[in-house]
């Protein structure tokens, strides 16, 4: 046993952290379609952020809805239950990387089931293969 555990347990938990940050995690990482790239395109002002989200009870209440039906579908990725959902009087902004056209499609549907389907943009990302 080390004379120092605090010590140890820091030196454990860097070498734990300078792993991952090598390797990468989650299946976002060997995605092509991260999001990473295009936050640049992002900062021109013209696309709806996740700073443009109102803060009116209907819209935070629209959004959790769909973040709970989406991270409850199990045939979902990670990075399709982790789109960004940007809604702003009703209306659903729906951006970042799904690994398919199948998740795509799964992802517009629960939004459009929450907010109706004129109400709902798709700026979703399909990685290609």
């Amino acid at each position: 046993m080390s004379r120092h555990p605090i010590a140890a347990s820091l030196t454990l938990g860097a070498v734990f952290l300078a792993a991952v940050a090598v390797t990468g995690c989650g299946d976002s990482a060997s995605s092509s379609a991260t999001n990473t790239a295009t936050n640049v395109r992002d900062r021109d002002g013209k696309t709806a952020t996740p700073t443009d989200q109102s803060n009116t009870s209907a819209d935070v209440e629209l959004v959790a809805r769909i973040r709970k039906a989406l991270v409850a579908d199990d045939s979902l990725s990670t990075n399709a239950k982790n789109v960004k959902i940007v809604t702003e009087k009703g209306g659903v902004t729906l951006r970042g990387p799904v690994n398919d056209a199948r998740e795509r499609e799964a992802v517009v549907r629960v939004a459009k089931q929450a907010a109706g389907s004129r109400n709902v943009m798709d700026q979703l990302d399909v990685a290609t293969p």
